[in-house]
């Protein structure tokens, strides 16, 4: 039987990991074969807000703008159109992993360094499609890994319900 480690938490306060439960399952009595993470196959994407949205200087259909966590200020291009100043949106600096392996170098485009990408749900495989970068809520935590704060990182316990 498979269950989410989320849902268990859901009825019981636990600051255990989903490997100490399945341990702590195992010696009372319900067999875990495994426990095995599900989720975007993403890493390294935070929070961050946009600073500043401007043109870009050698293109008409880019911007150029200053994104922060609280740690660092980035220069991104990009060429999404829905965002604006103030906005929270999902970062991927340099090194973070998308879906597939990708994993984010700095590139210029254009001429113009770029320290990583401001994603659409597409890119971050969490849609079939989307009308540009994703937009986050004003309360949103802005260093925040993406993947805790929309909640969808879970681990799946494997268990063996026997007839005793």
């Amino acid at each position: 039987m498979l269950f989410s480690y989320n849902w268990i938490k859901e009825y019981i306060d636990t600051q255990l990991s989903a490997s100490e439960v399945a341990e702590r399952l195992t010696a009372a009595g319900i067999e875990v074969d495994g426990v095995s993470s599900e989720g975007p196959d993403i890493k390294g994407v935070v929070i961050a807000e946009i600073i500043t949205k401007g043109s870009h200087p050698n293109a008409d259909r880019l911007s150029l703008c200053e994104v922060a966590t609280p740690d660092k200020t980035y220069s991104i291009v990009c060429g999404a159109a829905n965002m604006k100043a103030g906005d929270k949106v999902a970062l991927a600096p340099v090194g973070a992993i998308l879906p597939g392996g990708h994993k984010l170098k700095k590139s210029k485009i254009r001429g113009v360094a770029s320290e990583g990408m401001m994603c659409s749900e597409v890119e971050l495989g969490l849609a079939e499609e989307s009308g540009g970068i994703m937009i986050l809520p004003e309360d949103s935590e802005t260093g925040q890994d993406l993947v805790t704060a929309l909640g969808s990182a879970d681990s799946m316990l494997d268990a063996d319900i026997l007839p005793n």
